[in-house]
């Protein structure tokens, strides 16, 4: 008895043939799925490329995530301004032992809120599916005050006949303007305007994790 065994070849006119269905398959089913919104199509598409979206909003789950962002800087307080620095006598007139300078200032502060600081208490989660949320917020500070050694200089420097040059008079002046520079951003209203842009980053922010209602303080 023979026994025949007949084989096929798999041609490549018949491999371009099966990628292109697929192909057109594929497109046709990307459209179906990005076209069908309503009715009997829109619930198939749904069925087929349905995405649940879920949240984390858990108190400990947010507050370690608001306390990622650390020291949250908000504010940038730029000041210039003319400084004076001076010693003098109680006996001899300036002339002869006083030691005067002129400083010009550019410095700022940054102010923000530490968000580090933030604890489990300042946050309340409630409302229907845990979508209201309630965030209060340390209290803003001064994170630095510094002065800008390319933006100050000294503008004048007298010193009297009878006595050198205090070496130490121009640090001396440079710290003082750093103190009115953080005072003058104080009496600005720095730490306010730090915790309104705060509270405008946490709110976008907490909308961003799912909640539909937010408030901030």
């Amino acid at each position: 008895m023979t026994t025949e065994t007949t084989s096929r070849r798999i041609t490549p006119g018949t491999l371009l043939a099966f990628f292109l269905a697929v192909l057109l398959g594929a497109g046709g089913l990307a459209l179906f799925l990005r076209h069908a919104e309503t009715g009997l199509p829109g619930r198939l598409a749904t069925l087929i490329a349905g995405r649940s979206t879920s949240f984390n909003t858990s108190v400990p789950a947010v507050v370690e995530r608001i306390q990622s962002l650390n020291r949250l800087e908000t504010v940038v307080y730029s000041l210039d301004s003319v400084v004076e620095g001076d010693k003098s006598s109680p006996v001899l007139p300036d002339i002869l032992a006083g030691d005067k300078i002129l400083l010009v200032v550019h410095g700022q502060s940054i102010a923000g809120i530490d968000l580090s600081k933030l604890k489990p208490e300042d946050v309340r989660i409630d409302g229907p599916n845990s979508q209201s949320i309630h965030v209060n917020l340390p209290s803003s500070e001064i994170f630095a005050t510094t002065l800008d050694n390319q933006g100050t200089r000294v503008y004048a420097r007298t010193t009297g006949l009878l006595v050198p040059a205090d070496q130490n008079l121009e640090s001396d002046t440079r710290t003082k303007a750093q103190q009115q520079l953080q005072e003058a951003a104080l009496s600005d209203g720095i730490l306010d305007a730090a915790r309104k842009n705060a509270r405008a980053t946490i709110t976008a922010l907490l909308f961003s994790f799912g909640f539909q209602h937010v408030e901030v303080t």
